[in-house]
């Protein structure tokens, strides 16, 4: 039987939880509410347009946006319908690219403002200068110690 987490450990890991899930649940509220976007569209929406040509394979999409292929797929879908976004043949011939639509690139540009506002609201102005490089610090250091201990690569570190 494991051994139970010590009052230091449940107080770490409390707080995980409750960022892991308050955080994105609130940014879903404010970008669905103002935007028609949840904040996984909205991750996609600007991955693409800082992508060269704004355009991006899908399985790399889907892994720098931390989702899975399938629920990728079903984002894009979402997008093309809205005319913020289009299937494309890669460059290479291979595969399948998801490129960024001039109006999904006016999206990203109207919404970005009030994005960076809400996650200023929501964590970063509850933290001083030092205690949010620290904060930097750590969330690297979890991110590369999940990368190992789920076996995979971090597409946003390569």
């Amino acid at each position: 039987m494991p051994e139970d987490l010590d009052s230091v450990e449940r107080r770490a890991w409390s707080a995980v939880v409750t960022l892991s899930m308050r955080v994105p649940s609130a940014l879903d509220s404010q970008l669905q509410r103002e935007f028609g976007v949840t904040h996984f569209e909205y991750r996609v929406l600007t991955l693409l347009h800082e992508a060269p040509e704004q355009r991006m394979r899908l399985s790399v999409l889907a892994a720098r946006g931390h989702g899975s292929i399938s629920r990728l797929s079903h984002v894009v879908s979402k997008l093309e319908r809205l005319g913020w976004a289009r299937r494309a043949a890669a460059e290479s011939g291979r595969g399948i690219d998801a490129v960024l639509t001039p109006t999904g690139a006016a999206k990203v540009v109207e919404a970005t403002p009030d994005y960076l506002v809400a996650v200023r609201r929501l964590v970063l102005d509850g933290l001083d200068g030092p205690q949010k490089a620290e904060l930097a610090v750590l969330g690297e250091r979890l991110s590369d110690h999940l990368v190992g201990a789920l076996g995979d690569t971090d597409p946003d570190r390569t």
